[in-house]
């Protein structure tokens, strides 16, 4: 199971990396445009202060939620330069990306955690919605500094497109791709569910929970996912699954869990099992 691996690893004396999502479901109402969660927020990073150990790494991210994806959906900024207001909407998206990037770093700082937020459409470049390059050494550098980088879904500056979309996963794929020469990276989602399930939980009593994911069921699973409820440009769970099955098969292995549930990052922080999807190859 995923949290042997954890153990495993710190038995090797090997620095673990979590890229920590914060879901935007979870952090957002996303019926309510504009509307954070305020609680689970602190609640969040409350876990992050008591979880996290010295010797291990951390980068957060977090979804967007009711902020850009309003925006977003409104411009239709994921296809790019389609029209005259695709410009105004570039910025727009960003700026209400922005905004909630603020309100999670100021709640991490409250709890005096050292951060420092990463705007990623200032870092790098995309092609068709896809980062092609991104200036890591920053991010590698507050590491070092034991600063915790936070990421988040942005619009993004496309090679092809004009705009896109950078969904977290994206940005995490890339960062875990390039920093795993220099640490253990495992991804944690957080979100409103346990996991990805038969059917969406949320409408059906009678959705069952898929334990872990690798390639004996891929197939299988990718019959099951939908998009999220709500507003989300970024393409929901099936998604997510994507982006963090084709990390396992570069030996980056991920859980998606409920971080609804108080306690559940503290303990995966901390090594400890909770329910929930892991994905590996």
């Amino acid at each position: 199971m995923w949290y042997r691996e954890l153990i495993e690893v710190r038995s090797q004396h090997l620095n673990r990396l979590y890229f920590v999502k914060l879901g935007g479901s979870l952090i957002t109402d996303k019926s309510k445009p504009y509307t954070p969660r305020i609680n689970i927020i602190k609640q969040l990073a409350d876990e992050v202060k008591k979880g996290i150990l010295k010797k291990d790494k951390l980068i957060i991210g977090h979804g967007g939620g009711s902020f850009p994806h309003v925006s977003a959906s409104k411009y239709k900024t994921h296809l790019g330069f389609i029209d005259y207001k695709s410009r105004e909407g570039m910025t727009i998206v960003h700026l209400d990306a922005t905004r909630l990037n603020m309100i999670i770093v100021e709640e991490l700082v409250k709890k005096k955690i050292s951060v420092f937020p990463i705007h990623p459409s200032s870092i790098s470049l995309s092609k068709n919605s896809e980062i092609k390059k991104m200036f890591v050494d920053s991010i590698k550098t507050l590491l070092e500094y034991n600063i915790i980088p936070v990421v988040y879904g942005d619009v993004g500056i496309d090679l092809e497109k004009g705009c896109c979309i950078l969904s977290t996963e994206e940005i995490f794929r890339f960062l875990a791709l390039e920093l795993k020469k220099y640490y253990k990276p495992f991804i944690v989602m957080c979100e409103l569910v346990d996991g990805v399930y038969t059917k969406d939980p949320l409408r059906n009593l009678d959705a069952e929970l898929i334990p872990e994911i690798s390639k004996y069921n891929i197939d299988d699973v990718r019959k099951y996912l939908s998009s999220s409820y709500g507003v989300d440009v970024t393409g929901g769970m099936k998604h997510k699954v994507e982006k963090l099955y084709e990390l396992a098969q570069h030996d980056i292995n991920s859980v998606i869990t409920s971080c609804m549930k108080k306690g559940n990052l503290e303990k995966i922080l901390k090594g400890e099992k909770v329910d929930g999807t892991f994905i590996r190859y």
